[in-house]
């Protein structure tokens, strides 16, 4: 009865959908379109790939149009007291001259009339205000353009520059990491299937075939044969038999779901057969050397880099920085008073005090690149480890796959003597 329902479970299973069969060169095209981890590297990719354009014209100018409207007062004051009577004295100085510039006889008469308007100046300058105060009011309409260019900004554009094209590099180094882990998990679910399905079939044949032993064992014992406990051993190997078979069906199972999960579809069908390459591998040292070109490794130098350019960009907060700008008024017919038509210029700009330690963020930088410089040399110790283990463990079963075929024939010519012996 247990057997029945595995059975059933597995045929169950298999009865929801029609499988799709699918070679492993189309399941790896099928994995590059839809595996979310894949594409998610790729848009990473992409944005840093889009960033870096973005920063490349960052030595051009900048230009920008404003517009404002601006209504203001303003109240202009003139102190008038020391003009006025500088403007009495000059007048009283100049009258006294004027007797002697003229004939003789005529002294006397412009004597008295000089005497009369220097009598009178001091009240008619009296009549003046001391002060005069003036209030102006207007509305203006204000759209200007602006331009500024930086002429020289301590290193920060060029390191801001390399510090993208290394952020694209690193984009890139993770989408390969992404796409070789994508074909590994792969590779584990579209081979472990077959290898789940082999499974399989090689329990339900043990099972088959324990099944024949309990009852051959059943036979002997009923004719005096075999005592009770031949038979009942094979019982508990049978036995045995069909629970291994049991979790070979589910494991099957979880192997088909794995695999569907991973394509995306309902239900697949591998139709690349598992193999095993019987020749020799080349030696490891063959595997070796090529560690640099490792999507890990990569990733390591990429953010090394940036880090590096992380270095020069602090730099640049110690340094100053030269810029060039305009400015031009497209409305002069109804500007403030004191605003030009246009104006030109260069400008320098120097920190001398800031709120973040500038030596600091420096020496922070050049740790952020040891760091990452430390990582890349371990990445590549790392790769290299992980290839000599790959290439044990590769020979190992390769081995062990070449070996079975003794053990296969040892095992067919142990079953034809046991058949005989049964017989006879």
């Amino acid at each position: 009865m247990a057997l029945l329902a595995v059975s059933a479970l597995g045929s169950a299973s298999a009865a929801t959908a029609d499988p799709v069969a699918m070679s492993f060169t189309a399941a790896l095209e099928r994995t590059d379109r839809v595996d979310p981890a894949l594409s998610a590297a790729k848009h990473a990719q992409s944005a840093a790939r889009l960033t870096e354009e973005s920063l490349s014209t960052l030595n051009r100018p900048i230009v920008t149009v404003s517009a404002q409207y601006v209504e203001y007062q303003k109240t202009l004051s003139l102190d008038l007291t020391g003009p006025r009577r500088d403007a009495l004295d000059s007048s009283n100085s100049f009258l006294d001259s004027i007797p002697g510039s003229v004939a003789p006889e005529f002294q006397t008469i412009a004597s008295d009339i000089v005497g009369r308007i220097s009598q009178a100046l001091p009240g008619l300058f009296a009549a003046l205000p001391s002060d005069v105060s003036y209030r102006f009011r207007q509305s203006v309409f204000r759209p200007t353009v602006q331009g500024i260019l930086p002429i020289y900004t301590g290193g920060a554009i060029a390191a801001i520059k390399r510090g993208a094209a290394a952020g694209t590099a690193l984009g890139e180094a993770r989408t390969r990491s992404a796409r070789d882990l994508v074909r590994v998990n792969l590779i584990r679910a579209y081979f472990g299937q077959l290898a789940a399905a082999s499974l399989e079939d090689s329990t339900r044949e043990s099972l088959a075939a324990l099944d024949d032993l309990l009852s051959d064992a059943i036979k002997l014992e009923l004719a005096g044969f075999v005592p009770r406990a031949r038979r009942l051993e094979a019982q508990v190997a049978r036995d045995a038999a069909e629970r291994q078979y049991g979790r070979a069906v589910l494991a099957h199972d979880s192997a088909r779901s794995d695999l569907a999960s991973l394509l995306e579809e309902e239900d697949v069908t591998p139709t690349t057969p598992l193999f095993v390459q019987t020749a020799p591998l080349p030696p490891p040292s063959t595997f070796l050397g090529g560690e640099d070109d490792l999507p890990q490794t990569r990733e390591a130098d990429a953010a090394t880099a940036v880090a590096r350019a992380g270095v020069d960009l602090a730099k640049a907060r110690q340094r100053p920085q030269a810029f060039a700008f305009g400015e031009y008024n497209l409305n002069r017919s109804n500007a403030l008073p004191v605003e030009p038509d246009w104006i030109v210029g260069v400008g320098v700009r120097y920190t001398l005090l800031s709120n973040i330690g500038r030596s600091q963020s420096v020496a922070a930088a050049r740790e952020q690149e040891a760091a990452a410089a430390e990582t890349a040399r371990g990445a590549r110790q790392t790769s290299r480890v992980a290839t000599l283990r790959a290439w044990n463990l590769v020979e190992s079963a390769r081995r062990s796959f070449v070996s079975l075929d003794s053990s296969l024939a040892a095992a067919a010519e142990n079953l034809r003597v046991q058949q005989i012996s049964f017989r006879e």
